[in-house]
């Protein structure tokens, strides 16, 4: 029979382990609603420059822009893998490093070397344990990302691309799909060709709130993302542009002296849509160890109060037992 001190141990224990995952997945809650912000607010800006470099573009000719030309054959890539640095948040980091290295591993087979550039402490360790060169690494900014990291890896992959060091530039992150949902997503940056995702994994579980208040939240903050990712055009671009204009000095100067904040808005857009996703998978990760943790607590008191009852009834019967042969 188990000991009755070990369980009371144990399930003090768990009630710990219960109050710090129900903590946490309450202070993720709490910073899903900023970094989802930040995220709508950000893609109408990043919408817009996509319409006015479509728009440039169309009235530039003779256009030499070295960003705009694709290499004739590709030697050398690098690949931006933008994770987290803390863990606790289920497959978050490891789904995305695992699609990284599993495209390294493809491009290897191919004799194409690729160079990474790790946003997220806890990508470093992954691809040094492989011997996978990383060329720049950032930390402590996963949750809130800053432009000026951004600006840097901007300026890195652009002033590569443009010496001819790389001929392709693929950003691997989580896209943040709603408040409880994030996709795996590989984009191309350089060269630049418009928005190009592919998915390389879903995760299609059923979200389950904790009450309807919660439920409520994360279904208006689903609603605020989605509108603004399908109608920041509309917003922008109400009535297209028509007619002609004139551009100073020339319009493919003008596409030129864009390309390089497209870019950088391209990387920034992407590093925040993974702090969202990040608060998203953790919050989730918590409200499942907590749900967890419940039912551990609920089997080890129904345990408890058994072993309790048959320790009872060994007293009992020991009395009566010991009554009984003083009788005799």
């Amino acid at each position: 029979m188990p000991n009755l001190k070990d369980i009371k141990k144990r399930i003090g224990s768990v009630e710990s382990t219960k109050q710090i995952t129900r903590t946490m997945e309450m202070v993720a809650t709490a910073k899903i609603r900023r970094a989802t912000d930040r995220i709508v607010a950000a893609t109408p800006y990043a919408a817009a420059m996509l319409e006015v470099l479509e728009a440039v573009a169309s009235k530039a000719s003779g256009v030499d822009s070295p960003l705009l030309h694709t290499h004739e054959h590709i030697k050398r890539i690098v690949v931006i893998c933008v994770v987290s640095d803390r863990g606790l948040a289920g497959g978050f980091n490891y789904n995305v490093l695992r699609a990284a290295d599993r495209f390294i591993q493809e491009k290897a087979a191919e004799n194409i070397a690729c160079d990474v550039i790790v946003c997220g402490k806890k990508g470093l360790p992954y691809f040094k344990y492989r011997n996978i060169p990383v060329a720049l690494s950032f930390r402590d900014q996963s949750a809130d990302p800053e432009l000026a990291q951004a600006r840097e890896i901007a300026s890195y992959i652009i002033e590569a691309y443009t010496t001819g060091h790389v001929d392709q530039v693929v950003v691997f992150y989580n896209h943040a799909k709603n408040v409880a949902d994030q996709v795996v997503t590989a984009e191309q940056i350089l060269p630049v060709d418009g928005y190009v995702f592919a998915e390389v994994g879903t995760d299609d579980e059923d979200v389950v709130y904790r009450d309807e208040s919660a439920k409520a939240a994360a279904a208006s903050q689903k609603r605020a993302l989605s509108e603004a990712r399908e109608s920041s055009r509309e917003v922008m671009f109400a009535e297209r542009m028509s007619g002609d204009f004139d551009y100073e000095p020339s319009a493919a100067a003008v596409l030129e002296s864009l390309m390089p904040s497209y870019v950088e808005t391209r990387v920034f857009h992407a590093l925040l849509d993974s702090a969202a996703g990040e608060q998203g998978a953790r919050r989730k990760a918590m409200k499942s160890a907590t749900d967890n943790a419940t039912e551990i607590l609920t089997t080890l008191t129904r345990v408890y109060n058994r072993a309790r009852q048959g320790a009872i009834t060994t007293e009992i019967t020991e009395i009566v037992g010991g009554a009984a042969a003083l009788e005799n």
